[in-house]
């Protein structure tokens, strides 16, 4: 996942200012406690942050896959 996917699959999902307020505030366990702004700059993969901030928000995993992505295999 490129940070542009990235970028778009959470304004998809969450909205601008929610998706935004979400990656600055929201504490991702799954991330070791940090947020998702922290994690990306501290170099963790967008696609990482997106299944961290999807488990923490309850996404359904059918929409997980991200907005503009090809839906994963079963």
């Amino acid at each position: 996942m490129k940070s542009s996917e990235f970028r778009l699959a959470v304004q998809e999902e969450f909205g601008d200012a929610y998706g935004r307020s979400l990656l600055r505030d929201l504490v991702l366990p799954d991330l070791g406690n940090i947020t998702g702004d922290e994690a990306l700059a501290a170099g963790t993969r967008p696609r990482d942050v997106w299944y961290a901030l999807c488990a923490a928000m309850d996404v359904p995993e059918n929409r997980r896959h991200g907005a503009g992505l090809r839906e994963p295999r079963r």
